[in-house]
């Protein structure tokens, strides 16, 4: 297993805040660039180098989960208007899905494209949108679900009842979808093919803090965040009685449990055997949502930083 614990982390600034989710283009004319999405609505690109940044579309909304599909557009999860589609070229949005079984998401959030054109994405709460996240955190409403839309536009509910639903991946060969469990501190895995197909079980469990998204990367490895260290606080509040936890969450936000300052991302093989851990300080850069290794680079996008970030492993 590697691990890193060095200041060994370029930041790239973004012009807002937010910058939540990172994907590579690798090919095209985007070849290389970084996109990102920030609270303000906006999509960025970034060039490999972080020296230059342009706006290429505005969704109106909150992107949150970006990957790029067959035809090089983005997909995207707004957190706002559920699953939409930009042309980078033309800065175009175009709707692809926003319910789920006739009735609003609430809070869309990540998604993974099969070889076929399959999405798998998730919503995290059927009952608070991303301004009230904490609220499902600490109330563990366990409304989160992963969702698989067929080429033909069909959406089906595949996995219910998770502890706020978050990053999205699939395996090197596709016989599995994993989906973090932000609440259970897990990442849930569901078979599709072989003897398993149907089954769910755990690619990881016991994570050391709260995972967000997640992302397979150029190495074939699962790539997971870890936005921040596990709280005692905070689980011995999941536990308490519903009357208590939803208390919590009305008490002023500055006096809430807040996560603490780290950027730290882990890389799993499909057996679920850890294979990297990084570990860096969180001076200069924190709370590490999004991540997406490529060529041996790691970029790292954040739910507050007006920045991405990447480490060289």
């Amino acid at each position: 297993m590697t691990t890193a614990r060095t200041t060994d982390l370029t930041v790239a600034p973004v012009p807002a805040h937010g910058a939540e989710d990172v994907v590579v283009a690798t090919s095209g004319p985007d070849e290389g660039c970084v996109f990102t999405g920030t609270e303000d609505g906006s999509v960025f690109r970034v060039s490999h180098d972080g020296a230059k940044v342009d706006r290429v579309a505005h969704t109106g909304g909150r992107p949150l989960g970006i990957e790029i599909d067959a035809d090089g557009r983005l997909l995207v999860c707004d957190a706002k208007r559920g699953v939409l589609r930009i042309d980078t070229a033309t800065g175009g949005v175009e709707t692809v899905t926003d319910r789920v079984g006739g009735q609003p998401m609430v809070f869309c959030n990540n998604a993974a494209i099969a070889s076929d054109g399959t999405v798998w994405f998730s919503d995290s709460s059927r009952h608070y949108g991303i301004e009230r996240w904490k609220d499902d955190f600490i109330q563990v409403t366990r409304s989160g679900r992963l969702m698989r839309m067929d080429p033909d536009g069909t959406v089906t509910v595949v996995l219910d009842g998770l502890a706020f639903a978050n990053g999205v991946a699939l395996s090197k060969d596709e016989d599995f979808v994993c989906v973090a469990e932000t609440g259970g501190r897990t990442v849930v895995r569901r078979w599709l093919t072989g003897d398993r197909a149907g089954m769910r079980d755990l690619l990881c469990s016991n994570l050391p803090g709260y995972p967000d998204n997640i992302a397979r990367g150029s190495d074939g490895l699962i790539w997971v965040t870890i936005a921040s260290p596990r709280d005692p606080v905070v689980e011995r509040l999941q536990g308490a009685p519903l009357k208590v936890r939803k208390l919590v969450t009305r008490i002023p936000q500055k006096l809430q449990p807040q996560p603490a300052r780290t950027v730290r991302v882990q890389a799993y093989d499909d057996e679920g055997r850890l294979v990297h851990d990084l570990d860096l300080p969180g001076d200069r850069y924190h709370m590490v949502t999004g991540v997406r290794e490529h060529d041996g680079r790691v970029w790292m996008g954040s739910l507050h930083e007006p920045a991405i970030a990447v480490h060289d492993l």
